[in-house]
């Protein structure tokens, strides 16, 4: 009937006309809906209750090439948190709901209440020129009477300019998100989003132009790329990955900061309290700025490749014109002996070639000072300052079998009538006339090490107080070439293995990160992250590629030094024969190797590094320092170097303790004190095995031989040790090995991979200055080439380790405090000071291994039994 629908039109206007309290109408199986028009910045003030929908109707203009936001903001005024209240927002083609006080959920299931919320709406795109479009904002509640605000607004500077700052406010439950559009010629940019305060936490998201926008804590990582936030966040943004050629940049404060490295708040629970209440939070909001910057363009790839490659290929020119150089050096060499080899038209006689010319000193003046001439005891005269060597005493801790004899090597070895050594002043003619040493060894190692004889020979020599290479140069050269070897195919064996595995995890990372979008997987730079295809940070990669070079530039020098060393030897050349340090080139194969393995595997942990794949960045360098110490000790010890099984064997244990160290060595005191008590122990019989020279034995008796020689030295006389230059060297090595097991204890690092490798790149410094200082104390020399590689090697080092400790990510920190160290490129746009750490570490490897190479070049003329060990 007419009448009745005007009557119940006059009750709804006189229920709104009345105060809450007095307007609220009854529950009854009816509700009341009433349609407001609504404007733009206006704010309303009503009431809801469970017979009554508000609905609010809004309309403005759309253009095809003008976007703007809007925003609704509502705070409900009522405090039933049993009852909330829903906003519903109805648009042309999406439909946005949410409900106050809004509930999100932190860890444990918390519950976090808002009464304030704010949502930008979702703009739906146009083809007309003009297009006016309505949406509707409906509320409804079930509670018998709800106060609220409401207000809608547009939202200034919705669509971002390039290389313009906006700065904006944030919470939890008012997100903000703006929109970008790649201008015309620009296909990357970059998203740069930072704050001056670290906390809260917030998540920065990239998503494309689709309704509804994810823009809630609970939400925010369904869809697009995301990373978590204190101070700084920074994403790489193609334009190939969307399609509208534009995207929205999303802003979410979460509920809790423990993802960001923050503290979880507490959570205060009154004995009337149920565990499921909600915390309300009040003010917790963050001001941030967002600035979209145009990235690099397609020449810069071009030309930062170009540059790398420039720069790691030039060594190989110069290399070439250095090899080119010292053969035309050697021809007119040659020629200049064939010259002073011809006989004199004067005398008839050839001429006389000095020492000097032959670049080194005359045998005669070979002298080591204290350290004395290494020679037989029976020869008749000794050179100034010179000094027999001292009759052997054999090691006490040998055991039983060697330890019996004693008493009889050493009385024959005082009698003149059985000397043993090697003969005392020998020109080359008599090298070459004279049958070699190594052709008393059998052509097996095991066949020589097994007869007892020899075995007593072996006590007798390695235990002379002061030693000659020629001492430790008897095996048979065939079986040492076979030995050592073996270092190059185990490597390039473990090499193989190891890396196929290792490049199909990270591919797998580096595809986990493409598909979630989580950028919290993988520490990279991102202000200086420059992607390329499926990688998203390429210029982390490339600078890798000078390991690889330069690794098999020095392969390609070790063949060549090789084959010039065997046509020596095929042409019977004496001072390929019986001078100089022993040729051996299978430990500086298998050192190339893992410097080419290193660039490998460095790049695959810079596919996506995090603490869970550290491990292949440091696994080679563990053997790098490992081969560098062996091929130190090779140089003067050829017959009694460690074998490539043993060898690779403590390698594999020390990267098994790294592995563990990081998995659970974080804040972990039992596993400290373990390693603690493994790294002394390792320490001390590794000193006894260098001491002793590999002549004694860990059996049972150990302690009461032990125990024998400290009574003998110590107690019933004091005598110092008998090879003093050893005992330095060792003594310095336990106190630096001692110190960093106290220092790991006590400090106990996060980074105990970096700790790990801190040990073994001291250890190798300190045998190398030690190497250094008695080969110049033994009246030794160092070339020009070695010398320049020393004073080159170690500037470049320096620089180097500056740039490593400039720290632009850590995975010891969240991802989001691991940003905070991100900085912007150093170099062409394109590298960061990680990657000029890449240039010139590798850089400086190669010269160390080149200072390895040439270090003993000064001693190509001397024999070996004038060549001193230590």
């Amino acid at each position: 009937m007419p009448g009745t629908g005007a009557a119940r039109v006059l009750l709804a206007w006189v229920l709104l006309a009345l105060p809450p309290s007095l307007a609220q109408p009854q529950p009854s199986g009816r509700r009341w809906v009433t349609e407001k028009e609504a404007r733009f910045d206006t704010t309303y003030a009503d009431w809801v209750g469970a017979d009554l929908i508000n609905i609010y109707a809004f309309n403005h203009s759309v253009r095809r090439n003008r976007t703007e936001g809007v925003r609704v903001s509502v705070n409900v005024l009522s405090d039933h948190k049993d009852l909330p209240v829903l906003f519903v927002v109805r648009q042309k083609e999406a439909v946005v709901s949410f409900q106050v006080p809004l509930i999100l959920r932190g860890l444990y299931q918390r519950k976090y209440a808002y009464q304030e919320v704010s949502r930008t709406l979702c703009q739906p795109q146009t083809k007309a020129e003009v297009e006016t479009q309505h949406f509707y904002v409906d509320v409804s509640t079930l509670s018998l009477n709800a106060s609220y605000q409401l207000r809608v607004t547009r939202v200034e500077n919705f669509v971002l300019r390039t290389n313009e700052r906006f700065s904006f406010n944030a919470t939890a439950a008012q997100p903000q998100y703006f929109k970008y559009e790649f201008p015309e010629g620009l296909d990357s940019v970059i998203v740069k989003v930072t704050s001056a305060m670290a906390f809260p936490c917030s998540v920065i998201s990239i998503q494309d132009i689709l309704c509804p926008v994810y823009d809630l804590d609970n939400n925010v990582a369904f869809i697009g790329m995301y990373q978590t936030m204190t101070k700084k966040a920074a994403i790489t943004v193609q334009k190939k990955d969307f399609p509208s050629n534009s995207f929205y940049v999303v802003v979410v404060v979460k509920t809790e900061d423990e993802a960001c490295g923050g503290a979880l708040p507490y959570y205060p629970l009154s004995k009337n309290a149920s565990p499921d209440e909600p915390v309300d939070q009040h003010n917790r909001q963050k001001m941030l700025e967002v600035t979209v910057s145009p990235a690099i363009t397609s020449e810069a790839y071009v030309s930062s490749m170009l540059f790398c490659l420039g720069i790691f290929l030039s060594f190989y020119v110069l290399t070439l014109l250095i090899a080119c150089w010292e053969s035309c050096r050697q021809q007119k060499r040659k020629g200049l002996l064939a010259a002073m080899d011809s006989p004199s038209l004067d005398t008839g006689h050839a001429r006389s070639i000095p020492d000097s010319f032959l670049g080194h000193a005359p045998y005669d003046s070979y002298g080591y000072g204290s350290f004395g001439e290494c020679r037989a005891p029976s020869l008749p005269s000794l050179p100034v300052g010179g000094r027999p060597c001292h009759p052997p005493r054999l090691a006490v801790l040998a055991g039983n079998g060697s330890s019996g004899s004693t008493e009889g090597v050493t009385d024959s070895m005082g009698s003149a009538e059985v000397p043993y050594g090697y003969v005392g002043e020998r020109s080359l003619e008599n090298v070459a006339g004279r049958p070699r040493l190594d052709s008393l060894s059998s052509v097996e190692e095991d066949d020589y090490d097994t007869l007892a004889d020899i075995d007593y020979d072996k006590n007798v020599i390695r235990t002379k107080q002061y030693l000659c290479v020629a001492d430790l140069a008897r095996k048979d050269k065939r079986v040492l070439r076979k030995k050592y070897q073996i270092y190059f195919w185990n490597i390039a064996t473990i090499a193989v293995f190891y890396a196929l595995p290792v490049i199909q995890l990270v591919i797998t990372y580096q595809t986990v990160v493409n598909v979630t979008g989580n950028q919290d997987i993988c520490y990279y730079n991102f202000l200086c992250a420059h992607p390329l295809g499926n990688l998203s940070a390429f210029n982390n990669i490339l600078s890798n590629l000078g390991y690889v070079l330069l690794g098999l530039l020095f392969l390609l020098i070790i063949l060549q030094r090789e084959i010039n060393y065997n046509r020596a030897l095929m042409r019977n050349d004496t001072h390929a024969l019986e001078c100089g340090i022993p040729k051996h080139f299978g430990l500086f194969y298998a050192m190339g190797t893992a410097l080419m393995m290193e660039g490998l595997l460095s790049a695959c942990y810079h596919v996506c590094p995090n603490y869970t794949n550290f491990q292949f960045d440091t696994s080679f360098m563990y053997m790098i320092a490992g081969l560098c110490m062996l091929k130190l000790y090779q140089k003067r010890h050829p017959d009694i170097n460690a074998s490539a099984y043993s060898a690779y064997a403590c390698l594999a244990l020390v990267i098994f303790f790294s592995v563990v160290g990081v998995v659970f060595g974080k804040g972990n005191t039992a596993f400290w004190i373990v390693f603690s008590i493994i790294h002394i122990v390792a320490t001390l019989l590794l000193s006894t095995q260098l001491y002793y020279m590999g002549r004694w034995k860990l059996d049972s008796g150990i302690l009461r031989r032990i125990l024998h020689v400290l009574y003998t030295d110590c107690v019933r006389q004091c005598s110092g040790p008998m090879y003093v230059d050893r005992m330095v060297l060792l003594v310095m090595g336990n106190i630096v090995n001692w110190s960093l097991a106290a220092y790991g204890l006590i400090v106990r690092p996060n980074d105990f991979a970096s700790y790990l490798l801190a040990i073994g790149i001291c250890n190798l410094l300190l045998y190398f200055a030690f190497y250094i200082i008695m080969k110049l104390r033994s009246g030794e020399r160092i070339k020009l080439i070695p010398l320049l590689c020393i004073v080159g090697t170690s500037v470049v080092w320096g620089f180097a380790l500056f740039f490593f400790f400039q720290g632009l990510s850590t995975w010891q920190k969240t991802p989001a405090e691991s940003r905070e160290h991100n900085r912007d490129c150093i170099l062409l746009d394109f590298f960061d000071d990680h990657d000029i750490w890449h240039f010139l570490s590798s850089i400086a490897m190669f010269g160390s291994f080149l200072v390895l190479l040439t270090l003993d070049d000064d001693l190509d003329c001397v024999q070996r039994d004038k060549i001193y060990v230590f």
